[in-house]
């Protein structure tokens, strides 16, 4: 099988599934993570069942990450990229009036899910060559007034650079995606004038398919 195979979390909605239909436009094969089955089988159903594995399952838990990649190698034999796209915010902003609890599942998806990603995924990537992209911010790279959210994307901008480094040393990749404000679900109220998922997707795969001998350690994409 000569379709490169990528493995996005986040996939339900929003920039991961429109970077699920760009890729499969592209010629890729895709493993979509999120908690949402039903979600996921649509998006399976509208992209065809040969291009897309459906893996259920939360990013915060690691064993579910372990699970979802064994899943996807059972089935193609490859892995050449991942997404690691899922991501949370808060209701309560600031530090005095924010809620504790909503720190800890910011942390656990935000952070840790991150984390697992890479280091479920990573071995995979070695053998290919592969290529790591995550959903920065920018917030993460502008300081916003008690932004418990900002920090943690702060935390996948100098993760996403030092772990271009630690890839470089076998061949592979890492690129930081930097949007700003996107319309997607993550948001309460629709943002139609801001960036749409469509926009990031298209950063994504320009990320994926650059040249082998250049890597893109980030792109930073802001509404006009």
């Amino acid at each position: 099988m000569s379709e490169k195979v990528l493995f996005i979390t986040g996939a339900s909605s929003g920039i991961g599934a429109a970077t699920a239909r760009a890729a499969v436009v592209a010629g890729w094969r895709v493993g979509l993570m999120a908690r949402s089955e039903d979600k996921l089988k649509a998006l399976r159903d509208e992209l065809g069942e040969h291009n897309v594995e459906v893996l259920v399952g939360d990013v915060s838990e690691l064993k579910a990450q372990q699970d979802a990649v064994k899943a996807l190698i059972k089935r193609w034999k490859r892995l050449d990229a991942a997404f690691a796209n899922a991501g949370t915010g808060v209701d309560q902003p600031g530090v005095q009036g924010g809620d504790p609890d909503e720190w800890s599942d910011l942390i656990d998806v935000n952070i840790k899910g991150v984390l697992w990603t890479a280091k479920v995924v990573l071995p995979h990537l070695q053998d290919s060559k592969g290529h790591f992209v995550v959903t920065g911010s920018a917030a993460g790279r502008a300081h916003i007034k008690g932004s418990i959210y900002g920090a943690t994307k702060w935390f996948v901008h100098g993760f996403g650079q030092n772990l271009a480094q630690e890839m470089s040393e076998w061949g592979g990749r890492c690129t930081v995606i930097a949007p700003g404000m996107v319309n997607t679900p993550f948001f309460d109220t629709p943002k139609p004038d801001k960036l749409m998922p469509e926009d990031v997707a298209e950063a994504v795969l320009y990320a994926l398919e650059a040249p082998q001998r250049a890597s893109v350690r980030e792109v930073f994409i802001m509404p006009t």
